[in-house]
């Protein structure tokens, strides 16, 4: 692998596996410069959107709106990387095709998970809150949930 920064060799200093991914923390051999590269499996998944038609899977659209839901919140950039392999490959597991709404669903259990005012922000634009009593009733869900555990 060349240096991003120099475009010389680098080495690994740290390999880290887990379900989906294989991380590597790399130097370089020249600047000293150290980066870090991700190795995924590339599976081709159709995305079916509400309107029926049909795309391609995009990480990087769930990675925008989970980091958008999470900003100014105490999650690291290595958590939000961490809770979109796991939708990543539950998505996977769920077959060739997908329907967008259950990609919405998975992203709320692991956000609501992760942090709540981030899935409250996630859901207000997934769902499309209407009116504040929608916003509402979703809040007091959220607490219920909190009191049972």
């Amino acid at each position: 692998m060349r240096c991003v920064f120099c475009g010389k060799g680098t080495k690994v200093i740290d390999k880290r596996n887990n379900e989906e991914t294989i991380r590597r923390r790399r130097e370089c051999l020249s600047c000293k410069k150290r980066f870090t590269t991700y190795e995924r499996p590339e599976v081709s998944i159709t995305v079916i959107k509400k309107d029926g038609r049909r795309e391609p899977f995009s990480r990087e659209k769930i990675l925008s709106g989970i980091m958008k839901a999470c900003e100014k919140r105490p999650v690291s950039r290595e958590m939000i990387d961490e809770l979109v392999d796991k939708i990543e490959s539950e998505i996977r597991r769920s077959g060739d095709e997908i329907e967008t709404k259950k990609i919405g669903d998975i992203v709320m259990r692991k956000l609501k998970i992760l942090d709540k005012v981030a899935y409250i922000r996630f859901a207000s634009v997934y769902r499309s809150f209407d009116d504040l009593s929608s916003f509402e009733k979703e809040l007091k869900e959220l607490k219920k949930v909190r009191i049972v555990r």
